[in-house]
């Protein structure tokens, strides 16, 4: 960088910063809003097309450094809104912002698209003062395209690579760019979305937190679907507070969406008031070993057992080998299946008139027609779904949503809590995704430590519906406790 005390920053101190301590200098007067935008642009620059490639960033806000200015003279004149005010945040391709960005899910059938107005997250966003810097790359469709896609793989975007080893570690999908930028800190933080693992994959795999919130807290108004009874966005952040800081700006309830009129008791937390050093002390946490601890290696096992030692060190009482009564019942993937088909073609049914496509259908028929750049992995799993009604009134899926509903929370999740007294279950990376996914139940994965050779792994805190609190007040006690995370080494070409 020219400036001198740009490069000074650059080289000394962007790496890790907190969100608080963006603050601190903005608020000191040694940093502006518009130059630390214009730090994590060079970032951007420097590791993610250039460098090691980690290709995690779709495209840039070409008004940020704009609304940062903007950020930085409301700043002088009435004072911050909050933590997040000036602060750079990468968005998910998925999810609607009403600027000069697309929103495309990967898919070059919607390269071209441009949501006429903010998604709820997005207004939230720019509500609480962040600037939304740009959007991530993440597995097409969020990975309901496919069979055997690569996590982080996109028609439009390509590979995503994870920082700590591009080309050895898998990155984690489907958020996987917003993974990958924030742990290559070329931002401060990033919103993901999940279905089932896609905020704690990529999490975890880049040594983040990530927050995947009850169904109904956030809103997913102006979010490209997969299925409406899973479907969520959520923060990824390095740091237990700073996801919590986003969270916070992101949850709130939305007259346009029916699922957060569930949030009758959470609305307008600020969720940094759990965040508690002490938050282990008397929690009674169960480890689900079984099923969940034979998807990772032994060596990543041994991580665990360290991360697990640690919570007791901290005060928790463990509860070792708890088993989810329905951890080995028949799970299936039909409730996407069908789902995706509506949920879809009422998003794509919304798009201007100038859109490429306007239905499942029409997204199939378009990758047929650009098969050698749109068909590399193939589109199994969007042929399956344009195979329903698409009008939610097959009988295999309502058998299957009763199913997934009954026995992941009331004969699962919630009667593991009940019969062990437990405030939260332990899994593995986002091993136990799954259960929690299907109830719509939230979970937060904390950087537990690396292999031998310094692939991140992952400890995750799942609980029943709504909550967040403690499950705050958990992870953040383990994060203090352990301060496991390191940033990845980069260099540039």
């Amino acid at each position: 960088m020219k400036s001198p005390k740009l490069q000074k920053l650059y080289e000394e101190w962007l790496v890790e910063a907190t969100i608080d301590e963006m603050q601190g200098k903005m608020e000191s007067g040694q940093l502006t809003s518009k130059e630390l935008t214009l730090l994590y642009l060079q970032r951007i620059a420097d590791y993610d097309k250039s460098g090691p490639e980690i290709n995690s960033v779709l495209e840039i806000n070409p008004d940020a450094l704009q609304i940062a200015e903007a950020l930085d003279a409301e700043r002088a004149a009435k004072g911050p809104r909050g933590p997040l005010h000036g602060v750079p945040i990468l968005v998910k391709d998925n999810i609607d912002t009403g600027d000069k960005m697309h929103t495309s899910a990967g898919s070059l059938a919607l390269a071209g698209s441009s949501a006429l107005e903010d998604s709820f997250v997005a207004a939230q966003l720019r509500k609480a003062g962040a600037v939304i810097l740009g959007k991530t790359n993440m597995t097409e469709w969020a990975n309901f395209m496919t069979e055997n896609m690569p996590n982080g793989y996109s028609s439009r975007g390509g590979q995503v690579l994870n920082p700590y080893s591009p080309g050895k570690f898998d990155v984690g999908g489907s958020s996987a760019g917003s993974g990958a930028s924030i742990a290559a800190n070329l931002a401060a933080a990033a919103v993901g979305t999940e279905t089932s693992g896609s905020i704690l994959s990529p999490a975890s795999q880049n040594s983040l937190v990530g927050i995947k919130p009850t169904v109904g807290l956030v809103s997913r108004t102006g979010i490209i679907p997969i299925a409406h009874s899973q479907d969520t966005a959520g923060p990824m952040a390095r740091t237990v507070k700073d996801a919590v800081y986003l969270l916070t700006a992101i949850s709130g309830v939305d007259p346009t969406d029916p699922a957060t009129g569930k949030n009758t008791d959470l609305n307008g937390t600020d969720f940094t008031k759990f965040l508690d050093s002490a938050g282990l002390s008397g929690k009674r946490i169960g480890i689900a070993r079984e099923v969940y601890f034979d998807y990772i290696s032994e060596e990543k096992q041994e991580v665990l057992n360290s991360a697990i030692v640690k919570l007791k060190e901290a005060g928790a009482e463990v509860v070792e080998d708890v088993v989810i009564p329905s951890t080995n019942e028949d799970w299936g993937y039909e409730v996407l299946t069908y789902e995706f088909k509506a949920d879809l073609n009422a998003y794509l049914s919304g798009l201007p008139t100038k859109s490429a496509v306007h239905s499942l259908a029409d997204v199939i028929v378009f990758n047929n027609q650009n098969s050698s750049r749109t068909l590399k992995y193939g589109q199994t799993l969007l042929l399956e779904s344009e195979n329903t009604s698409g009008t939610l009134t097959e009988s295999g899926y309502i058998h299957a949503l009763e199913h997934d509903q009954y026995f992941s929370a009331i004969k699962g999740i919630d009667a593991l809590l009940e019969s062990e007294q437990l405030d939260a279950i332990v899994f593995p990376n986002n091993a136990g995704a799954g259960i929690p996914a299907k109830a719509g139940y939230p979970s937060i994965t904390v950087p537990a430590g690396y292999t031998a050779d310094g692939e991140p792994v992952g400890i995750t805190f799942t609980g029943t519906a709504f909550s967040e609190p403690l499950l705050i007040s958990i992870a953040y006690g383990y994060e203090q406790s352990a301060l496991a995370r390191k940033a990845p080494k980069l260099t540039v070409k």
